[in-house]
C-alpha cells in the first residue's frame, strides 16, 4: 500500500459512491485533531486543540506535507474541550455537509472551466481520547471499543474499579519438564503467574520490567 487509495477503505468508497468517484476532481479529506500545551509544562493548565484538515488527491509524496495540510482552527482554553468540541467543529461540519451535498463553484485553471466540485471527509485521524471526543462515543468501560464491543475480554480491576484490557502472548517454560506452551493471558495474570515458582516466564520480561 502506497497511497490510501489503495486502502480496501477507498474502493468501497469509490463503489458506494460512483458518481463521485467518477469526478476526479473532487476533493477527499481526512480531518486530524489532537491536543497540545502550548507552554511545554504541565505546571501550567492549559490546551490546545488544533483541526487539520489534508487533502489526499495528491501523490504521496505530497499529501502529508505541511504546505498542503490545512489548518482549519485552534481550539484555546484553560482545559480540554471534551464532548463539547462538537460545539467548536459545527461551522466546519456545515461546511464539509454542504461541500458533500451540493458542491461548490470551483474554477479549473488546467481547463480554463468551472465546475461543480464536491468533497467527502474520508475519515479522521485521532488517538483514542480524541476519537472519544469528536465520535461522542464514551472510550471508558468494558464498551469502549466500537468495534469489539462486547465481544473483547475486559475484566474489571477488583481494587481500582476500572476496566482492564491490555492481553499478551507469552511464551511458559516448566522448569521439571521442559515443555513449552504458549498462551494469551492479562498482563495481571502474567504477574500472578510470576509468584508461582513452578512456572518461569522466558519471555515479555523487559516489559514487566
Amino acid at each position: 500500500m502506497v497511497h490510501p487509495s489503495d486502502g480496501e477503505a477507498w474502493k468501497h468508497f469509490n463503489s458506494m459512491h460512483p458518481p463521485f468517484s467518477a469526478e476526479s476532481r473532487n476533493v477527499r479529506l481526512g480531518l486530524c485533531t489532537d491536543g497540545f500545551n502550548p507552554f511545554r509544562s504541565f505546571a501550567a493548565p492549559y490546551s490546545c486543540w488544533s483541526v487539520i484538515l489534508t487533502v489526499y488527491n495528491l501523490p504521496p509524496g505530497m499529501c502529508m506535507r505541511l504546505e498542503f495540510m490545512f489548518l482549519s482552527m485552534i481550539i484555546p482554553g484553560p482545559s480540554s474541550p471534551g464532548w463539547n468540541i462538537d460545539v467548536c467543529l459545527r461551522s466546519l461540519i456545515d461546511e464539509l455537509t454542504q461541500l458533500w451535498s451540493s458542491g461548490a463553484l470551483t474554477y479549473d485553471i488546467s481547463r480554463k472551466q468551472n465546475f461543480v466540485m464536491r468533497v467527502a471527509l474520508m475519515w479522521t485521524i485521532n488517538d483514542f481520547p480524541a476519537y472519544g471526543m469528536v465520535s461522542g462515543w464514551s472510550t471508558h468501560g468494558k464498551l469502549a471499543c466500537p468495534y469489539c464491543m462486547e465481544n473483547n475480554k475486559a475484566f474489571t480491576l477488583t481494587n481500582g474499579g476500572k476496566a482492564f484490557f491490555f492481553t499478551v502472548t507469552i511464551v511458559f517454560c516448566h522448569i521439571t519438564t521442559g515443555t513449552e506452551r504458549i498462551e494469551r493471558i492479562s498482563l495481571l495474570a502474567e504477574l500472578k503467574m510470576m509468584l508461582n515458582p513452578r512456572v518461569f516466564p522466558v519471555k515479555n520480561c523487559l516489559m514487566l520490567c
